[in-house]
This record gives structure tokens, C-alpha cells and sequence, in this order.
């Protein structure tokens, strides 16, 4: 998105906060799209509608307050996060009791054409690296709007997305490359 457009939405969702429905509905139609792709790799393509519908429900519950400190896109994008987050805790705590273990990036395995799906891969990522690595590499942001959204620094997005990168490398290198030598028989 242009520059143009983060102030396109800003008046949007203060029209919107001022009560304007059809503000509020061209609002989320022009951010939909990335706040559910983000929801779709932070947690899983499959709970990304209902992940996004809770973004929109806590974001319209909070839109009165918004002030346009920052664009609205950080903003909802900074809900979203918070949003999977929230999801990924809820299932871990699921998960130890029902003892299941995340997929680790190693456990990523090509398909028949050789091809590795991209979900697969970064749901093995830290929360943290992919969340940072989304909003970047997936979502185009900045990495100062990325470090808006998250809440952190930019070196810290930095970093995180560096450690990312390294991790999916090394996960795609073939495994001649980690170590042991391939041998022909």
C-alpha cells in the first residue's frame, strides 16, 4: 500500500469511530486481505476467517479510542498479532495436555514435485521470528512498521527476521549440506 492510502484509511477509521458504517465497511474491506493473510501464517490458513472476524471484533470495540497515532494498518495489524498470539497460547495449552509437540522446520519435507509448502515451513519458525518475517517478507511492510506493529524495536525485527531467513535455509538445504555425505551405492 502507498502512503496515499495509510491516510485514505486513518480518515476511514475515524469516520468509522465517529459511528460512519459505511466508513467502517470500506475500512475493512481495504484491510481484510493482509490481516487475514497474517493470520494465516501466524497460525493456520484453516482458523484465518475466524481469526480475522475476532480482529475486526476487538478492533471495532477499541476504534472509538483510536486517535491515528499511527496508521490504522499498523494498528489492526498489531490486533491481529495479538489475536494469534492469544490463539497459538490457547492450543499450547491444549497441546500439553493432550501431549502433542509442534511441527519443527526439520520435519518439513518436499512433496512429490520437490515443492515445500510455505505454511508448513514457517509454522516450524519461533513465534516471534515469524511473526516478523510475515509482516516483512509476506506482507511487504517496513521494517519500522513491522517493529509499529510488533511493539519492539527495528533492530529486534531485524534480527528476528535474519534468524528466520537462516532457519528456512538451512531447512531447504539438501541434506548433503548438513554434514553427512550422500553415498552411492
Amino acid at each position: 500500500m502507498s502512503p496515499g492510502s495509510d491516510d485514505r484509511l486513518d480518515e476511514l477509521a475515524l469516520r468509522a469511530a465517529a459511528g460512519d458504517r459505511v466508513a467502517l465497511s470500506d475500512l475493512v474491506r481495504a484491510t481484510q486481505a493482509d490481516v487475514w493473510r497474517l493470520c494465516a501464517h501466524l497460525v493456520d490458513r484453516q482458523s484465518a476467517d475466524d481469526l480475522t472476524q475476532d480482529v475486526y471484533a476487538r478492533a471495532i470495540t477499541a476504534l472509538p479510542r483510536f486517535r491515528g497515532d499511527s496508521p490504522v494498518r499498523l494498528w489492526l495489524l498489531g490486533i491481529a498479532r495479538h489475536v494469534c498470539v492469544d490463539e497459538v497460547r490457547r492450543r499450547s495449552r491444549r497441546r500439553r495436555i493432550g501431549s502433542r509437540r509442534d511441527r519443527d522446520v526439520s520435519e518439513v519435507s518436499p512433496d512429490a514435485t520437490g515443492q515445500v509448502d510455505l505454511d508448513d515451513l514457517l509454522a516450524g519458525l519461533d513465534p516471534d521470528q515469524r511473526a516478523a518475517f510475515v509482516l516483512t517478507q509476506v506482507l511487504g511492510l517496513r521494517y519500522a512498521e513491522a517493529a509499529e506493529a510488533l511493539g519492539c524495536p527495528v533492530g529486534t525485527v531485524r534480527s528476528r527476521v535474519s534468524r528466520a531467513r537462516q532457519t528456512l535455509v538451512t531447512a531447504l538445504a539438501p541434506e548433503a549440506d548438513d554434514g553427512r555425505e550422500a553415498t552411492a551405492d
